[in-house]
C-alpha cells in the first residue's frame, strides 16, 4: 500500500480504460485514465504557473463534472489543499469556510465572476484569487481562467511538486453542536487508505461502473463515489445532479453495476417508475443517514440487488462499517462490521465495554484525520488515551459483532446526511430583529430522516408568523437549512438550572402540537 498512498499513484486504471463519463454534455464526455492523467497534469501546471504551491489552499465552489474532478485531483498533486465547497451556498456562508481555511484561490463556474456571484463576492472580501473552471469543449481541456489574482498576485511561478503520503490533500468542515464547525485536515494517506477499505469491501473491480449521484463537496460523494472507483481501475457516470427522472436511463445506457446514495435518493427512485427492463446492479449502497428496515427491503424486492448500509464520518475520510456482500450476512437495521478500523464501544470514562453493552462508538485505524486543524480542546474530547475516536454516537454490537446506532449523543440535524448544526441556525435566526430566543433542534421526517425546526420567543410587542421567518433564513442560508417547522412559544423550556437543552424542547414542542391537534 505504501507505493500507493497518495491520490496520484493510488489511480490504477488501465491507460485506454474509460475512467469518467459525464452524461449531460451535448455528446456525452467519454474520458479514459490516460486523457485523465494527462488532463490533471495539464492542470496542475496551470495552478503550478500562478503560484499554488505546498499547502495552498484551493476552494472549489463547482457543480459534480469533470473540471471538478480534474481541478480536485490537480490540486491534491501539486501538494496543496482540496477545499470543495457547497456551490449552493450564500455569501456570508462562502465568506466562513473561505476565511476559515485561507482560501489562495476560489474556483467557480463559468460566467460567475460578471455575474457577481456569491462565491465570487466572498472570494473579494478575502483577497482570494479568481478563476473561473470549465469544459472548454472548443481546446477539449479544462479552463482556468483567472479573473482577479489577489494574494497570488506578484507570487513566482512554482514548479510542479508531487505530493507525499502525509501532505493534507484535502480538508472538510464537521458542524459542532456547541461550537464553531471543525476543520477536519485529511491526508493522502488517509484518503488512499479509506479508497482501499472501501474497494476490499464491495470487491470493486476494473469491470464495475458507479452512477454517482453524491455531491462532490462531501465526502461520501468524494470517497465511494470518486476515488475508490479510481484506485481499482473502474469507472464512474458522473451527473451534475441528481435527477430521478435521468437516473435509470443513464445508469442503463452507460451501463453502471452499482451505485452509493443517501436514503433520501433511494426513497426518491422507489417512488418513481421502476426501469424495464431491469438492468443488473451488483449491489446498492446506502450511507450517511440511517436506512429504516421497510426501504431495505423495497430496495431488495424492486431492484433485485443487495442492499449494503454503511457507517461513515468526514473524520474517518468516509468509510467506517458496512454490511458486507452476499453470501456474508447482510443485516437491516444494523451498519455492518468495522471495515479496515477497529471498532469499539466506550463507556464514558472511555473504557471499552463488553459485546452487546450500549456506549458510544469508537474507532481506531489509518484512515482517521490526526485531529481537527487547530482546535486542542475539541482534540481532546474527540481522541482517547488510547487512540480511539469518539464518534459522537451511541450504538452497541450485536450478538454477531454488527454494529447498531442507537442514538445520536451529538445533537446534530442529519437532514437526508446533510449535517446541519443548530447553533450555526440559533446564531442566524437571533439575528432577526423580532426574535429574543430560539432553538433550533431535529425532527423526524419520512424522506429526509430527519428535518429542521425551531423554537421561537418573540421580543415584546414584536409580530412574526413562519413562512415570514423561513423566507428570512433562506435569504441568508442555504436551502437545506431553511426550518421546515417553526414553533412559537411564550417561554423557552429550561431545566432547573436555566438551562437550555435541545432534546427538552423538542420534547415540548411536539408535545404542544400533538395536544393541539386533539
Amino acid at each position: 500500500m505504501a507505493a500507493r498512498s497518495t491520490l496520484k499513484t493510488a489511480i490504477q486504471g488501465e491507460p485506454g480504460s474509460v475512467a469518467v463519463i459525464i452524461p449531460s454534455r451535448p455528446d456525452a464526455l467519454s474520458v479514459t485514465y490516460s486523457e485523465l492523467v494527462a488532463e490533471v497534469t495539464k492542470f496542475q501546471q496551470k495552478l503550478a504557473a500562478i503560484g499554488i504551491a505546498h499547502t495552498s489552499a484551493v476552494s472549489i465552489a463547482t457543480i459534480n463534472s469533470y473540471e471538478f474532478i480534474v481541478s480536485f485531483l490537480a490540486a491534491s498533486w501539486q501538494r496543496a489543499i482540496a477545499a470543495p465547497l457547497n456551490p449552493a451556498y450564500k455569501q456570508d456562508e462562502f465568506e466562513f469556510y473561505i476565511d476559515d481555511v485561507r482560501s489562495a484561490i476560489v474556483l467557480v463556474p463559468r460566467g460567475a465572476y460578471a455575474a457577481a456571484s456569491p462565491a465570487v463576492k466572498a472570494a473579494k472580501r478575502f483577497n482570494a484569487a479568481i478563476a473561473e473552471c470549465y469544459w472548454d469543449p472548443a481546446k477539449r481541456e479544462v479552463a482556468l481562467d483567472v479573473k482577479e489574482l489577489g494574494q497570488l498576485q506578484g507570487k513566482a511561478a512554482q514548479p510542479l511538486l508531487t505530493a507525499e503520503p502525509d501532505d493534507v490533500a484535502l480538508v472538510l468542515h464537521t458542524s459542532g453542536t456547541t461550537s464553531r464547525p471543525k476543520v477536519v485536515p485529511l491526508s493522502h494517506r488517509n484518503l488512499t487508505i479509506t479508497m482501499n477499505n472501501i474497494k476490499n469491501t464491495y470487491h470493486l473491480t476494473p469491470k464495475d461502473r458507479t452512477m454517482l449521484v453524491m455531491p462532490l463537496f462531501h465526502v461520501h460523494g468524494l470517497l465511494c463515489g470518486l476515488l475508490a472507483p479510481l484506485a481499482t481501475g473502474g469507472s464512474m457516470v458522473v451527473p451534475t445532479k441528481f435527477s430521478a427522472k435521468d437516473f435509470w436511463v443513464d445508469f442503463t445506457t452507460h451501463k453502471a453495476s452499482w451505485y452509493t446514495a443517501v436514503p433520501t435518493i433511494h426513497q426518491i427512485l422507489l417512488k418513481n417508475p421502476t426501469p424495464s427492463p431491469l438492468p443488473t446492479i451488483r449491489f446498492i449502497r446506502s450511507c450517511s443517514s440511517p436506512l429504516s428496515p421497510t426501504v431495505f427491503h423495497a430496495l431488495e424486492k424492486t431492484y433485485g440487488a443487495p442492499v449494503l448500509e454503511a457507517y461513515a464520518m468526514t473524520e474517518a475520510a468516509h468509510q467506517m462499517t458496512s454490511n458486507p456482500l452476499p453470501p456474508a450476512k447482510r443485516k437491516p437495521g444494523t451498519v455492518g462490521l468495522g471495515q479496515g478500523v477497529e471498532v469499539v464501544i466506550l463507556n464514558d470514562a472511555g473504557a471499552v465495554l463488553p459485546q452487546g453493552a450500549e456506549g458510544e462508538i469508537a474507532i481506531k485505524g489509518k484512515n482517521v484525520t490526526g485531529g481537527y486543524l487547530n482546535n486542542p480542546a475539541a482534540n481532546k474530547d474527540a481522541f482517547t488515551k488510547d487512540g480511539y475516536f469518539r464518534t459522537g454516537d451511541q450504538g452497541k454490537k450485536d450478538e454477531d459483532g454488527y454494529i447498531v446506532i442507537t442514538g445520536r449523543i451529538k445533537e446534530l440535524i442529519n437532514k437526508g446526511g446533510e449535517k446541519i448544526s443548530p447553533i450555526e441556525l440559533d446564531n442566524a435566526m437571533a439575528r432577526h430583529p423580532a426574535v429574543s430566543e430560539v432553538v433550533s433542534f431535529a425532527i423526524p421526517d419520512e424522506m429526509f430522516g430527519q428535518e429542521v425546526a425551531v423554537a421561537i420567543v418573540l421580543k415584546p410587542g414584536q409580530k412574526l408568523d413562519g413562512e415570514a421567518l423561513k423566507k428570512w433564513v433562506a435569504e441568508r442560508l442555504a436551502k437545506f437549512k431553511v426550518p421546515k417547522k417553526v414553533y412559537f412559544t411564550d417561554v423557552m423550556p429550561k431545566t432547573a438550572t436555566g438551562k437550555i437543552q435541545r432534546r427538552i424542547v423538542a420534547e415540548t414542542m411536539l408535545k404542544q402540537e400533538g395536544k393541539a391537534k386533539l
